[in-house]
Formats: structure tokens, sequence, C-alpha cells
């Protein structure tokens, strides 16, 4: 029967060093009696080790963010690379960190190390931080001897994938806040102001132009039904994204879909070409075998579609098919990729192609992030200005009609 793992907790220790000085400090463990033990390794007497309290109301920082990851990686690089041991690389790290979220979790990773474990499986025990590839790298540098060399690619990797997935998210921020603030507007409109109007109206006696009485009924709607429609939609959103979590066969429909939308599908296909080019890069020059690195290449990939592609790649080329040709089949990839990957194939410099690949897209979709935001912002200009001008204009027109029957 398999042991259930150790939890490790944070500790707060005092003692007194090899000179008797009083010392204190923080340091993550499994328990009491493996923090002393660590502590006397470090020459340090241990006389009062306790779990640190917990902070009130569940604070401690911040969320962990991949952003976080990337910064730490780059650290870690650096830190080996100038010749600091790996458990001293990660006391300077952990301890440096503003987020106390990040240094424990740098601490406790440090911790499961100085207890005899490689990197890799300390990583390994935070699936949530550390996904398969990471770790499949890190196991790829320990084992092949060249880890602050690895550390340095996952860093690049880590880096210039973060900042693909920052210009996708440019991309489609701007748009999504701009509908809804006019979605917020309208409904004020809606609610507040036109009321007004029509309780001015209804004194006339008069007929009311057709524009006018439809946004009238309109905002009668708004003002009895007002929690069903901000429910309703609310709730459409939150149902349509767990559905979607769930329902695979949604999810790889509407991935499809997203590929075909004008301008945005361009970006994401450029955005998943240079992350497949970006990841199988990192991932051949690692040493790690081509079929088994299809596996964490289709996991990072980004896109369902092109997941399900890069898996049925990795089923021909274990056949024995040649990448180029493989990639070709799937006819996802454009035929520029696939020449220089055949030349790379050709000349046995596949990682070096890959990258100069994951370059030119990256370089891709951040023009066409910049792009499509001058593009957005007179096309959404004008929608708002036909939305709210359209309101303001049903309003105006009987009393425009009042000025020309005096």
């Amino acid at each position: 029967m398999a042991q259930a793992a150790v939890k490790s907790v944070m500790f707060v220790w005092e003692g007194r060093d090899k000179q008797g000085k009083k010392v204190k400090g923080e340091m993550s463990g499994t328990s009491d009696a493996l923090v002393k033990a660590m502590l006397r390794r470090q020459g340090i007497n241990p006389m009062r080790v306790k779990k640190k309290p917990m902070p009130l109301f569940g604070g401690g920082g911040k969320k962990v963010t991949p952003k976080d990851i990337a910064v730490f990686s780059r650290q870690l690089a650096t830190m080996m690379s100038s010749g600091v041991p790996l458990v001293q690389s990660f006391e300077i790290v952990g301890k440096g960190h503003e987020n106390p979220n990040m240094q424990k979790l740098i601490l406790d990773v440090k911790a499961y190390v100085e207890a005899g474990n490689n990197l890799a499986d300390a990583l390994a025990k935070h699936p949530l931080y550390f996904d398969d590839l990471y770790v499949a790298l890190v196991r790829a540098g320990e084992a092949a001897g060249i880890l602050e060399t690895l550390l340095d690619k996952i860093a690049t990797y880590k880096e210039k994938t973060e900042a693909i997935k920052a210009k996708i998210k440019k991309a489609l921020f701007y748009p999504a806040a701009v509908l809804i603030m006019a979605f917020v507007v309208t409904a004020v409109l809606m609610i507040f102001v036109i009321p007004q109007f029509a309780a001015l109206f209804s004194d006339f006696g008069a007929d009311l132009p057709a524009m006018t009485l439809f946004v009238i009924t309109l905002s009668n709607y708004f003002v009895k039904y007002w929690y069903i429609i901000f429910g309703g939609i609310g709730g459409g959103i939150w149902g349509f994204l767990e559905l979607k979590k769930r329902n695979r066969k949604l999810r790889w429909a509407i991935e499809r879909l997203s590929l075909k939308i004008p301008v945005i599908g361009d970006i994401l296909i450029k955005a998943t070409i240079a992350r497949f080019a970006r990841t199988l890069a990192t991932m051949f020059a690692a040493g790690v075998p081509l079929v088994e690195a299809m596996d964490s290449v289709a996991g990072a990939a980004g896109n369902i579609v092109y997941g399900q592609a890069i898996l049925r790649m990795r089923d021909e080329i274990a056949t024995g098919t040649q990448l180029q040709a493989s990639m070709r089949d799937t006819h996802l990839f454009p035929n520029m990729v696939v020449q220089m990957v055949a030349i790379g194939e050709e000349s046995g410099s596949i990682d070096h192609m890959l990258g100069k690949v994951a370059d030119f897209y990256e370089e891709e979709v951040d023009n066409a992030v910049d792009a499509m935001s001058s593009l957005m912002e007179p096309m959404i200009m004008a929608v708002l200005g036909v939305l709210i001008g359209g309101l303001v204009i049903a309003m105006y027109l009987p009393i425009f009609k009042m000025g020309e029957v005096v």
C-alpha cells in the first residue's frame, strides 16, 4: 500500500550558532524533529522549534502566478550558473521573495531537496505550479548533469510563453471591457433615465414615434425584470463556462470555431504555433526523445484542436514518420513552418529551427495584436455611438415633433 505524502509546514525556530550567538528564523519541514536535524547540519543548536501560527482570515499573501514561476526559474538559473549550490540558491531566492505564498513554495521544495530527494521529484510534489513539462525538463537536466543549462532554457521558455499569453489577453481584454461598460451604461439608462422621459411623454396626449415606443417598452422590461436579466446573463455565462470545462465535444467545437473568427482566429493560430515551436525546441534541446516530448507539447499547445493533431503526429512519428511529414498531414501548420522543420531534420538542428519559428510567430502575434487594437478602437466607438446615440435620439424625437407643431 502506497504511503500518503506528508505535508510540509512552516516552523519558527530559535537557537545558537557555533559562536554561541542567539539566532532565529523560519524553516519548512514535515516535523519539528526534521527541522531540528536540518538546523544541526547547518551548525545551529536548536533551542525552540514550533509551528508558525496561521494568519487570521486566511491571509498570507497573493496567489502564486505563472509569472512568479517564470521569475523564480530565471533567478534559480542565474544563481546556479554563478556557482551557487542548489540548496543555498533556494534559500536566497525563497527568503528574498515578496509573496509569502511563493516564499513558502520555494522553501517547501528546498526542504524536500535537503532531505535527499532530487529536484524533479521535489517540484512534482507541487503540480499546480510545476507542470509535467517543467518537471520533465528538470529531470532531463539532472540526468544529463546540465541542470543549470536546462534551468536557463526553462526560464527562457516560461518568459516567452507568459509574454505571448499576456499579448493574447491584451488582444481580448479591450473589446470585452468596452462591451461590458456599454451594457452597464445601457442598463443604467434603461432603468433610471428613460422612465423619467416616459413619465414626461405620458402627459403629451399625442402619438409617440415607433422608435420611442420601442425603447420605452424595452425600458419597462428592464425596470420590471432587471434581476432576471442580470441574473440570466450572469448565470448563462457561468453555466456556459462550467459546461465548457466538463464537455470535451463542446470545448473542441468552441476552440475550433475560435480559430475561424476573423482577425482573432489568426492571432490564436499564430500564438498556438509559437507555443508549439517553443515547447518542442526546449524539449528537444534538453535531450527528451521526440515521441515522449510530443505529450508535453500537446498539453502546452493551448488549443484542443492543435493538441489532438499533435497527439496524432506523435503516433505517426512512433511508426517511423518524419516530423515534417506528420506536421504536413495535419493541414494545420503553414508551409513555411513545415519547410523550416524539414531543413532542421536534414541538418540535425531541429531545436534551432523551431526556435527561429517561435521567434518569428511571437513577433507576428505582437504585430497582429497592435494592428487589431488599432482596428478595434474605431469599430467599438462606432458601435457605442449607434447604441447610446440611438437611445438619446429615441427620447428626443417626441420633443422635436412638439417643437415643429408649436
